[in-house]
């Protein structure tokens, strides 16, 4: 008997999910961006390929997959509809955080259902008021007996209409100092009729997948669904989450990058113009040089970081650098598919103009490359490692 190495097992899954891809969601992006529908019947089949639970433990029901598999994964499906890739995006922030912080009877009881997709679960950060400047979120959790009272609104919220789970980031002290110290992590879940589901939001990208706020009034939470059972440490734990949402962005993005760049060669090689391919043309030739190049840089910064999280190094740094520029260069490469594509890259049924409208979610999904410019600095000032 032979068992795999994990290289072969990566190679395995990887070429399941791109004959997935290619089999099933291909044919149908187009339609599902356009009327703006979530495909259950997709998210079922990736529930049945293991891809809720990728790196959940496999003594919980997961893949226990590394995050080069998680990455690659990501990669695969963004080349052909980024949106159902965000089924499992922020499930995975949930899922992590319950195996790295949550108690043992918090993760037996939690992530074989999220692992098995049995339910569906997200991350309820952002509010209305704000997204980024997390230590400053009005959301608040009031101990009472037994339970947690809940209240605020929630904007954004990837899986809010059907989703089951969410790892909700409340305010348990109001006098904390610094602020963030005073912020729990919890998994809350629906069935109360203080936890409601507000409007679905109309996106210009990200189409095919619910996007909603989720309003908690005087919802009741057990006090076993705090994360660790310990209060304050939500900020911290959902921040080392975070991490692996910026490589899977990351990766999102090089996905979306590398689609746009495939159907330019190839539109490069069919098109004519003055009697030769304008692949031919030098103008054309610098535009696709340009764009592998850097689709090659952001692939190997997104690897360099999921490799360091693979070897249990610190990776917050790698990954926000990761997430920064291979954002930039899915915007850039978008656009310049689309300029290549002239005419028929601008009309809705061209996979490049969707392409080019799916690229910001990757700008501004998990922390603004604005405000990531600013973290990486003072990282780099920080950390001695990296002065040469």
């Amino acid at each position: 008997m032979t068992t795999s190495t994990p290289e072969e097992a990566r190679t395995q899954i990887v070429n399941m999910v791109r004959d997935f891809v290619r089999r099933d969601v291909e044919p149908v992006a187009d339609r599902l961006d356009r009327e703006d529908i979530v495909p259950h019947g997709l998210i079922d089949k990736m529930k049945d390929l293991g891809l809720f639970g990728i790196t959940v433990p496999e003594e919980y029901g997961g893949l226990g997959l590394d995050y080069t598999t998680f990455a690659s994964i990501f990669e695969e499906l963004s080349k052909g509809f980024m949106s159902i890739s965000g089924a499992i995006g922020t499930h995975h922030i949930l899922t992590y955080v319950l195996t790295h912080f949550g108690t043992e009877e918090q993760k037996r009881h939690f992530l074989p259902d999220l692992a098995s997709g049995k339910k569906r679960g997200g991350l309820a950060l952002t509010e209305p008021s704000g997204g980024t400047d997390v230590a400053n979120l009005q959301t608040t959790a009031d101990k009472d007996g037994e339970e947690y009272v809940i209240n605020g609104t929630k904007m954004f919220i990837t899986n809010g209409r059907y989703g089951d789970s969410f790892l909700l980031l409340a305010r348990t002290d109001r006098t904390a100092e610094p602020k963030h110290s005073g912020i729990s992590a919890f998994v809350v879940e629906k069935g109360d009729p203080g936890f409601k589901v507000g409007r679905d939001l109309d996106k210009m990208g990200y189409r095919g997948l619910d996007t909603c706020e989720l309003i908690f009034e005087d919802f009741r939470v057990p006090s076993e669904n705090l994360v660790g059972e310990v209060e304050g440490k939500g900020f911290a734990q959902v921040m080392s989450g975070l991490e692996t949402g910026r490589i899977n962005i990351a990766a999102r993005a090089v996905g979306v990058a590398q689609a746009a760049f495939n159907a330019s060669i190839r539109y490069s090689q069919q098109r004519q113009t003055f009697g030769v391919p304008i692949s031919q043309h030098q103008a054309i030739q610098l535009k696709l040089s340009d764009m592998a190049t850097k689709i090659q840089a952001a692939r190997l910064l997104t690897y360099d970081a999921a490799a360091k999280k693979d070897q249990g190094e610190r990776a917050d740094l790698e990954a926000n650098m990761a997430k920064l520029f291979a954002s930039e260069v899915c915007q850039e490469v978008t656009m310049e598919a689309l300029r290549i594509h002239g005419g028929y890259g601008y009309i809705k049924e061209s996979p490049v103009e969707r392409y080019y409208r799916d690229a910001p979610l990757m700008i501004i999904g998990e922390g603004t490359n604005e405000i990531l410019r600013v973290v990486i600095a003072r990282q780099l000032l920080r950390r001695p490692e990296y002065q040469i």
